[in-house]
């Protein structure tokens, strides 16, 4: 069936004039609904204010269901039976941090900065309450799966979908206008796996297109920034060796540039980003053979191998003497982290004094 979508400027209201069955989180429902209308609206999170928002809109004669949001930013997509609404609520901007490297921030900060991915899912079939419940879940599985094969850097996750939604609707059977008893009709039966597919192909497809139409992209800044690295602490690690005569501001700058120099070489970032997913690996995934009190002499290479490629085998030295002193910031990273990080700051140091 074909849906009627009305836009306004303060909501979108999804129409069925023969009902749908819904199943959703909204700020005004009851769970599961028997509706005409699915309405997310601009308005506070709170029941009162956002049912006024939604029976404003002209064709709400009849009953609806309601959300809050701060963002009526969305797409849609339609495969054969399912229909897909993809709402997008976003606080985060790209902002140039030099002129070949980016970071993704937020005016509100993060600790109040949101991106929030709600969907509004319709499947063009009969669909008993039981089997709605079912899909529901499903489709809340394929989304958290979704979201964390895309290893955002932790601050993202920490700000994503702190406030996202979910509605399901499906038809209901045909009452010839009697009183529907939605526990007793007789609904479709449903291809669980077919669907399970075809569902998670839709969700996963409308997360990668809001996170393109948003224009949000990360980078290895943002990464640096998910594990509490700032570009002033790496400076300060790699003057801590060097002696105090030598220590000046134009040294300092000159090693920031140097830095930011060699974190915008792709061969850099492609070393330090695999030092993060290994890292991540060894740690957050646990594999089973690692103790975190084993001292990996492999994670050296990382350091090596950066120190290489900024300045030439001769880093390699400075590598082994950074690495074994780990000052500032070094001291405190995760060990295949550390070992990557002294190479950045070794190389660094030997690329500057070869100037």
């Amino acid at each position: 069936m074909k849906l009627n979508v009305t836009e306004k400027d303060y909501g979108v209201c999804i129409n069925n004039p023969n009902h749908f069955l819904a199943l959703s989180d909204f700020t005004v429902s009851d769970g599961i609904d028997i509706v005409e209308n699915v309405n997310v609206v601009i308005a506070k999170d709170e029941f009162n204010a956002t049912a006024k928002r939604a029976e404003t809109f002209n064709q709400l004669q009849g009953s609806y269901i309601a959300q809050a949001t701060d963002s009526i930013d969305y797409f849609s997509k339609t495969y054969d039976d399912l229909t897909i609404f993809t709402f997008m609520a976003n606080d985060i901007v790209l902002e140039d941090f030099t002129d070949k490297l980016k970071v993704a921030n937020s005016p509100k900060g993060f600790v109040d900065a949101r991106i929030n991915l709600s969907h509004v899912i319709y499947i063009d079939r009969v669909i008993s309450p039981k089997d709605l419940l079912k899909i529901f879940k499903l489709i809340s599985s394929a989304k958290a799966r979704a979201l964390a094969r895309m290893n955002l850097p932790v601050h993202i996750q920490n700000i994503l979908n702190a406030d996202d939604f979910l509605a399901l609707l499906a038809n209901i059977p045909e009452n010839d206008g009697q009183s529907l008893d939605i526990n007793n009709a007789e609904y479709d039966d449903i291809d669980f796996e077919d669907l399970k597919i075809r569902i998670t192909d839709a969700v996963e497809i409308s997360i990668e297109d809001a996170f393109e139409k948003m224009g949000l992209t990360f980078g290895i800044l943002d990464y640096l920034v998910s594990e509490a690295i700032q570009i002033g602490d790496l400076v300060e690690a790699g003057t801590d060796l060097l002696d105090e005569d030598d220590i000046t501001q134009d040294l300092k700058d000159r090693m920031e540039s140097q830095i930011l120099k060699a974190l915008s070489d792709v061969n850099v970032i492609t070393l330090i980003d695999a030092a993060l997913k290994i890292q991540w690996e060894l740690t957050e995934k646990g594999l089973r053979e690692f103790d975190c009190d084993d001292y990996i002499y492999s994670s050296e290479v990382f350091g090596m191998a950066v120190a290489n490629q900024i300045a030439g085998t001769k880093a390699i030295i400075n590598f082994k003497r950074y690495n074994e002193a780990k000052p500032g910031i070094i001291w405190g990273l995760p060990l295949i982290l550390s070992d990557a990080f002294a190479g950045l700051i070794a190389g660094c140091v030997s690329k500057i004094f070869e100037e």
